[in-house]
This record gives structure tokens, sequence and C-alpha cells, in this order.
């Protein structure tokens, strides 16, 4: 029998985006997932969208929280899953139908724990960029804190193996520290060069503005990895200036 997957999506203010996001999901052509949508107090007509979902679909859940920021809410659904793996899908971005299908082959074939795979940009319209992020094969610990590499919505990872892995409570940057408190664990992450996502580049997305994760990489460095102010330095210069010239 196939193992469960636990997707875990925060949402907040995501009218706009959620209904065409739970449908991607419900188009995957492996079937036993488990949707646990944790709604971040939204003000606009998430829950209610949501909501209607929820009276066709048994394998969608709805938690709500007060506003406390993305890690928070992730990690309030990865708490509530019962899933074999744990896979991420935010609330305005896409999956391809067979996503699941070929990343659990791609892992239980390899007997990887730790996966993620290529993906794609589209717009806020969700017209095509043609700008395609492509996996690295193998990534370490070391190789990560130069730049995250790992896209949230491509990964997954192995439960069974590894046990629930939460993300640390920072509000931005999350995804990048989850990763390598993850690499910590588990020492290597594998790549699936297949475009299998759609990440929805946001106008208004605080990622966007390169100057402003400046602090957010100081804060990851050095508070939640504990690495030394020069180490951190050069690493958050290293960031920027990846993220400039690339």
């Amino acid at each position: 029998m196939n193992k469960l997957v636990s997707i875990i999506t925060p949402c907040y203010n995501s009218e706009m985006f959620i209904t065409e996001t739970i449908t991607s999901i419900q188009k995957q052509t492996y079937e036993n997932w488990e949707l646990l949508i944790t709604d971040d107090g939204s003000t606009d007509n998430s829950i209610k969208i949501i909501k209607e979902f929820l009276l066709k679909d048994s394998r969608i859940k709805l938690f709500s929280i007060k506003n406390s920021g993305a890690a928070v809410a992730r990690n309030n659904s990865i708490k509530k899953s019962k899933g074999s793996y744990i896979a991420f899908l935010d609330s305005d971005d896409l999956w391809f139908p067979n996503k699941l299908e070929l990343q659990i082959k791609f892992m239980e074939t390899h007997n990887y724990n730790f996966t993620h795979t290529s993906y794609k940009k589209i717009s806020d319209e969700g017209e095509d960029l043609n700008l395609t992020v492509t996996c690295n094969d193998v990534l370490t610990y070391d190789q990560m804190l130069s730049s995250n590499k790992i896209g949230c919505l491509t990964v997954m990872y192995n439960v069974d193996c590894i046990g629930k892995i939460y993300m640390p409570i920072i509000r931005k940057r999350q995804d990048y520290a989850l990763w390598l408190k993850i690499l910590k664990i588990n020492e290597v992450a594998y790549g699936l060069n297949v475009v299998l996502s759609k990440y929805r580049l946001r106008s208004n997305s605080i990622s966007n503005n390169k100057f402003e994760m400046l602090k957010w990489n100081w804060l990851l460095f050095r508070k939640i990895e504990k690495l030394s102010f020069f180490k951190s330095l050069y690493l958050v210069t290293s960031n920027i200036l990846i993220k400039i010239f690339k």
C-alpha cells in the first residue's frame, strides 16, 4: 500500500490563489495524501474558500491560529500530520500532477530521506516567466550555507526515518533554517532534476528585496546556526552577492 504523504500548507490572505493550489494537489496521480492547511489569521475569504473544499474532500484539514507567521503555521500542521512523508506547498504555489508520484518513487528507489526537485517561476497572474531553477544532484550542509538552493515547494522528507523536524521560529528564512537543520541529521539532500512545481514570484514579496534579506540571513546564521561573527558576516555577504549576480 502506498504510504501517506502529509502536505504542509500555511495560508494567509490567499483568496486569489488557494483554489488553484488545492486543485493542483487534488490532481495528483499519487492519491494517498492529507492536506493540512493552517490559516494564519486571514482577514479575506481564504477560510470560506477552503471550507468549501472540506465538504467534498475528507483528505483536506483546516486549522486556524492567530497571526504568528509562516513558521508557526507550518509547525502546527507538521505537529498534526500523520504521514510517512512530509511535503510543503505554500498557498499560492502549484504542483504538476505527477509531483508526488515521481518524487516518492525517486526516494524509495534510492533509499533517500531528504529530497527536492527543480521548479519553474510564474508571475502573480500565473504566466510562465521562462525561469527554471535547476536543483543540485547532491547538497551538504556546508554547500547550503552559501545560499538557499532548495525550493520549499519541492521538498519532501521521510518522517519514518528521520522523525518530524520543525521549523525554527523566525519570521523569515524559516524554510532555509529547516533545510540546514535536516542536513545536520541526514547529511545530504538529493535532487531530482525534473520540473514538478510552479513557484509564484510575488511582486510584493520580501524575498524580492535582496537587501531586506540581509538581516534575516544574519539572524539565521548568528541566532539559529550560532556561527561566529566573522563566519556569519562572510556568509551573509556571499548570500547577497549570489542573489545580485545570479
